[in-house]
C-alpha cells in the first residue's frame, strides 16, 4: 500500500508526514501477516489437517558495524540515520543498497518516518580508489519523478559515501555511461563532495567573504536531528556555529529550535581538542525531559563538525555542567532510538 492511498482512507489526528509513513509501515506489516496466515491455512488444508512444521527464522548477523544512511524526510530534508550493517567487504555498497526502493527497504525507512531515495530496481556498481568513488547506477535510476527527487538521490548517495575516510569525491555513471544531466535536468557531470546537506537559502545577495556552517535542529516531531547548512558572513568556526544555533532555524523551515529563544552564548574556547561552550542561565530551561537530550545532541554535533574537535563540554554562567549518564550519544539519529521514541505515534478514529 502506498502512503498516498493510506492517507485517503485513514484520517490522522496529527497531520505529521513522519507519522503517516509509520502508519503505512504498520499497514504493510498487517498485510504481510495476513498473507502468511492465509498461506498457512491453504497448506494445512492440503495436508488434511496435518500440523505444520515450525519454520526456522534466520538470526540477524552478529558481526555488524554502525554506518550512516541519508534518507529523505517528507519535508524534503536529507536525514542521516545511524544503523548497523553486516561487516563485509564492500560495506559501502551494502549501505547504499538500503536507499534503493523495495518492500523491505521502504518498510525500514517508513518505521523511521523517512523515505528511500533511489528508484526501485536500481542496481549499483561501486568502485573506490584514490579518494574517489565511482558509482554506476542502472537505467532504473533515471526514473525519478522530478528534479527534486533526482537531487535527493544524488545528494543522499554522496553524503552516505563521504562518511568514509577513503572517499573524498563521488562521480556518477548511468548504465555504464557518463551523463551531463538526468531526465529532469539535474547536473551530474562533475565530481561531488559531501558536507553541504540541506543548504539553507541565503537571505542576502552579498557573497563576498561568505562561508557556511552546519547546524543541527530537531525535526517537527522532535524524533531526530536534521542537519542544515547555513551561509554566514563571519568566520566559519565553532563560535559562529554556536551563535547561529542559538538563533534557531528559519521560521518557514518546519524545524524546531533546540535552545530557548532567550538563551545567550557567553563564550566558546578550545584547548587540546576540547571545545567548552558557555551558555547563559536560560540554557538550563532546555535540559528538562527528552527535549534536554535533543538540545545536548544539537550542541554536540554542531561543534563536532570542525577539524580538531575531539570533545565538547558545557558551562552555564561559567559553571561546569555535566550531563547525566550517556545523554550525549556519539551516534547521530540511532535507528533503534527513533523507532522506540514514540510508541503508538499514530492515532486514528
Amino acid at each position: 500500500m502506498k502512503v498516498k492511498d493510506a492517507l485517503k482512507k485513514i484520517r490522522i489526528r496529527r497531520e505529521d508526514v513522519e507519522r503517516s509513513l509509520i502508519l503505512c509501515a504498520a499497514a504493510m506489516v498487517v498485510a504481510l501477516a495476513l498473507q502468511q496466515n492465509l498461506t498457512g491455512r491453504e497448506k494445512a488444508a492440503s495436508d488434511d489437517g496435518a500440523q505444520l512444521p515450525v519454520t526456522a527464522v534466520t538470526a540477524a548477523p552478529t558481526d555488524t558495524r554502525p554506518t550512516v544512511v541519508y534518507y529523505q524526510s517528507g519535508e524534503g530534508y536529507l536525514v542521516p540515520v545511524t544503523c548497523r550493517v553486516e561487516n563485509q567487504d564492500g560495506i559501502a555498497k551494502a549501505t547504499l543498497k538500503k536507499l534503493v526502493s523495495s518492500g523491505q527497504n521502504d518498510l525500514a525507512a517508513a518505521r523511521l518516518g523517512l523515505l528511500t531515495t533511489i528508484p526501485e530496481g536500481t542496481q549499483i556498481d561501486l568502485d573506490i580508489s584514490g579518494g574517489r568513488a565511482r558509482v554506476d547506477l542502472s537505467k532504473e535510476a533515471l526514473a525519478c519523478r522530478d528534479a527534486e527527487a533526482e537531487n535527493a538521490m544524488i545528494q543522499s548517495i554522496v553524503e552516505t559515501l563521504c562518511q568514509w575516510d577513503t572517499v573524498e569525491t563521488v562521480d556518477f555513471l548511468f548504465d555504464g555511461q557518463k551523463r551531463s544531466k538526468l531526465t529532469y535536468g539535474s547536473d551530474v557531470s562533475g565530481a561531488f563532495s559531501g558536507g553541504h546537506v540541506n543548504f539553507e537559502s541565503a537571505e542576502t545577495v552579498a557573497t563576498a567573504g561568505a562561508g557556511t556552517v552546519e547546524l543541527y535542529f530537531p525535526s517537527a516531531s522532535g524524533r531526530m536531528l536534521v542537519p542544515v547548512t547555513r551561509t554566514v558572513y563571519s568566520a566559519s568556526d565553532v563560535t559562529t556555529a554556536m551563535l547561529e544555533l542559538c538563533k534557531g532555524p528559519r521560521p518557514d523551515s518546519g524545524l524546531n529550535a533546540p535552545l530557548p529563544p532567550d538563551c545567550g552564548l557567553k563564550g566558546v574556547t578550545m584547548k587540546n581538542g576540547v571545545v567548552t561552550v558557555n551558555f547563559s542561565k536560560e540554557f538550563a530551561q532546555a535540559l528538562t525531559g527528552e527535549a534536554g537530550d535533543t538540545a545536548l545532541k544539537a550542541v554536540y554535533f554542531t561543534a563536532m563538525q570542525f577539524p580538531g574537535v575531539k570533545d565538547v563540554r558545557l558551562q552555564i554562567d561559567g559553571q561546569d555542567y555535566t550531563p547525566a549518564g550517556d545523554a550525549v550519544s556519539t551516534s547521530l539519529n540511532l535507528d533503534s532510538d527513533i523507532v522506540s521514541y514514540f510508541p503508538g505515534v499514530v492515532e486514528t478514529d
